[in-house]
């Protein structure tokens, strides 16, 4: 399976996961001239920017490890972005990641939510 597949995966399943929990999907892959967020969602008057990983190895660690300090930057400055250009937004954001393990079958190995993952 190429990255790119995996990824795609991996964010239908944590849209899926979110809708479960109550969050209501303003879009998917949001793109600008600083980055991409996969997820961009509501619930409980906030606005949640999600980061999903999705890995079907951990030989180079877990899902959430992948994100480096320079992503973290990069997904502040889209967020900014996103909020600068969108009207009838709540006020309070945060950014969460949502770490995804499948086996080579497909199959969600592990799914973790993790909230203010960038502060």
């Amino acid at each position: 399976m190429k990255r790119g597949e995996l990824g795609s995966i991996g964010e239908k399943i944590a849209v899926g996961f979110l809708k479960k929990k109550g969050y209501r999907i303003r879009e998917t892959n949001f793109r600008c001239r600083a980055g991409e967020i996969d997820i961009v969602a509501e619930k409980n008057g906030y606005l949640v920017f999600v980061e999903v990983r999705t890995k079907m190895s951990l030989v180079f660690g877990k899902p959430e490890e992948s994100v480096t300090v320079a992503k973290k930057e990069k997904l502040v400055n889209t967020a900014l972005i996103y909020l600068a250009s969108h009207e009838s937004v709540p006020e309070s954001w945060r950014i969460d990641f949502i770490a995804v393990e499948i086996d080579q079958q497909g199959k969600v190995k592990r799914l973790e939510l993790i909230e203010n993952a960038v502060s």
